[in-house]
């Protein structure tokens, strides 16, 4: 190891990120949320994917609540995402993305929120647009890995073992860096009710 690097990242890196979540820290700071209409998700558009990836980095930094991805990663599953934008549309306040795992089963992944923004109910308008979602795809489950199982439990999860979901074991979580001494609780949603609806 050099002093130009800190394990595989250069400090050159590692100084934008840093410098990336300040400046996330202080828009949030300058330019306080007003809820002048109500906020609704929407689908996601290829031009989200830096902020939905500075906000993944953002919590991943400061909490390890969620896992990192790339912004190449953001860019192939933008599909998965929807959004809540302010209400004149300038800024990403909240995002979720709602991965297919197989013809039955979906998982709810990097679920984040604006820091200026929490505790105004967007992370449940993002849940609630996924299971929507889900319903309208046909799903009978809903899943999530978390290391806050009650809030998922106030919107109708269920905790449960992540044997559960061998797909997402085999296909996922071995090359997750958490695989060994995973902190993360999995909830699930059974969804047939609403299909029958």
């Amino acid at each position: 190891m050099t002093s130009e690097t800190i394990g595989s990242t250069s400090i050159a890196t590692v100084r934008e990120r840093a410098s990336e979540v300040h400046a996330l820290q202080e828009l949030s700071e300058s330019r306080p949320a007003t809820a002048a209409a109500p906020l609704q998700a929407e689908k996601a558009v290829v031009g989200d994917a830096p902020e939905i990836h500075r906000l993944i980095q953002y919590w991943f930094e400061t909490t390890g609540d969620v896992l990192p991805r790339t912004e190449g990663e953001i860019y192939e599953t933008i599909r998965d995402f929807v959004v809540v934008r302010d209400p004149n549309g300038s800024r990403l306040l909240a995002a979720g993305a709602l991965h297919v795992e197989w013809r039955d089963l979906a998982e709810i992944k990097s679920l984040v929120v604006d820091p200026g923004t929490q505790g105004r109910g967007l992370g449940r308008i993002v849940v609630d647009a996924c299971l929507r979602e889900a319903v309208e795809m046909g799903l009978k489950t809903v899943f999530a890995l978390t290391t806050t199982p009650a809030f998922f439990e106030r919107l109708g999860f269920r905790i449960s073992g992540v044997s559960a979901f061998p797909r997402k074991v085999w296909n996922e979580c071995f090359r997750c860096p958490k695989y060994n001494a995973c902190d993360e609780i999995a909830v699930t949603i059974d969804l047939r009710d609403r299909l029958n609806a």
